[in-house]
This record gives structure tokens, C-alpha cells and sequence, in this order.
């Protein structure tokens, strides 16, 4: 299902993110993630609440969505949880990498990262917004 490409995640998402006890799929490439400090992260890796441009590789479809925390999720705005299957399989990746990943309809899909905007993180607040 998914690729041995390592996926970046800044500390402060890994904590957060794993204290919400994530499905197994999403722990998997946790575990596997390399965790580096917040203000380390590339512009081109998709982090919490930043804004991603993706290709579904077997529909051939572009979207662009926001990978947000599920309490903030609301597909209307184009906001998804990154507990949903497209917001566990991009979080982590760099532009231009891809993943295979598993669907909860039974198909595996190849998602392909095209362009990531930081513009919703409001530096290292972004990612730590008490609610």
C-alpha cells in the first residue's frame, strides 16, 4: 500500500497527531515520519493547515484541498481532516512525490503532490490554535 518514501512532519503535528490515536495507516507512516522542529519544515511539504494541490492518478482529477485537524474539517470549504483517506495519505509529502494508498471503497489510489501553500499557517501559531 504505501511507499518507503519518508514523509517530513514538524513536531508539533506529530505530538498532536498522535495523541489523537490515529487509524493504523496513518500511525504506520507516523512511526515512519521524520519528526523535525516546526521552524525546519519546507515550503513544499504538506503540514497541518496548509493548502495542497493534488493529482488522483487514477481518475486522472486535480483537486486542492486544506489538511486541517477533524474539528475544523468542513468540505464545503474544501477544509479535510487529516484523519479522512486523502488528508492521511498527502500529510507529510513533498511536492512532486506520490503514494499509493488505500480507499475505504477498496481501490487503491496514487495520489501525487503538484503544489503546497503555506499562506493558512500563521508561522508556528498554525499548527498550535487552541480551540
Amino acid at each position: 500500500m504505501m511507499q518507503e518514501t519518508n514523509i517530513v512532519v514538524s513536531e508539533v503535528d506529530f505530538v498532536r497527531l498522535m495523541a489523537m490515536q490515529p487509524p493504523p495507516t496513518l500511525r504506520a507512516e507516523l512511526e515512519r515520519a521524520i519528526v523535525i522542529p516546526l521552524e525546519s519544515i519546507q515550503a513544499d511539504v504538506v503540514t497541518m493547515n496548509a493548502r495542497v494541490h493534488y493529482r488522483d492518478e487514477k481518475t486522472g482529477l486535480d483537486r486542492a484541498v486544506q489538511i486541517v485537524f477533524p474539528d475544523e474539517a468542513d468540505i464545503g470549504q474544501g477544509k479535510v481532516s487529516v484523519l479522512a483517506p486523502v488528508g492521511a495519505a498527502l500529510i507529510g509529502l513533498s511536492v512532486g512525490q506520490a503514494i499509493d494508498w488505500d480507499f475505504p471503497d477498496g481501490t487503491e489510489r496514487r495520489l501525487t503532490v503538484i503544489a503546497v501553500d503555506q499562506s493558512g499557517n500563521t508561522g508556528t501559531a498554525g499548527s498550535t490554535r487552541q480551540h
